[in-house]
């Protein structure tokens, strides 16, 4: 009994602090992972960064489509959860337990993210700094504020960084 409520405490601090980098964990939903494909326009073999990749879903349909992708997950469970469910793809997809927020990320052809509204100018900063553009970012259900969008469908927001 001792060691379930250790492993339900320890859990929630692992899944609770994730909010304090970026966002809680919640599952994306195929239809809004097809959109965000859709709307970035990629070919195969281009590179896609997937910023908190939780249970890896988005890097899974990526590499299924032919991308490259990196995860950058904050929460070393989800790391461990994404690594299983893309280990077919493990030449198409590289899984970091890392806070994105401080790493140079790499060379990329798009940003897939699904923040907090409060994260969302600290991101376009981050953008803007990022030394490999142009590129484009899709984010799931939230603007980047003072920024316009490209295109917008079934709640996914598409943005260029010349």
């Amino acid at each position: 009994m001792e060691l379930f409520f250790w492993l339900t405490g320890t859990t929630l601090v692992i899944f609770g602090s994730a909010v304090a980098f970026g966002a809680p964990y919640l599952p994306v939903l195929k239809p809004q992972i097809i959109t965000a494909l859709e709307l970035l326009e990629l070919k195969p073999g281009q590179t896609i960064i997937d910023l908190g990749s939780g249970d890896g879903r988005f890097l899974l349909a990526a590499a299924q489509n032919g991308f490259s992708a990196v995860g950058y997950e904050i929460n070393p469970i989800l790391v461990l959860v994404s690594k299983f469910r893309t280990r077919k793809y493990r030449r198409q997809v590289t899984i970091l337990w890392k806070n994105y927020w401080q790493v140079e990320w790499p060379k990329a052809d798009a940003i897939f993210v699904f923040l907090i509204s409060k994260y969302m100018k600290k991101l376009n900063n981050k953008v803007i700094q990022y030394k490999h553009r142009p590129i484009k970012l899709v984010s799931l259900g939230f603007q980047i504020p003072e920024r316009k969008y490209q295109a917008q469908n079934n709640g996914v927001f598409l943005y260029k960084f010349p």
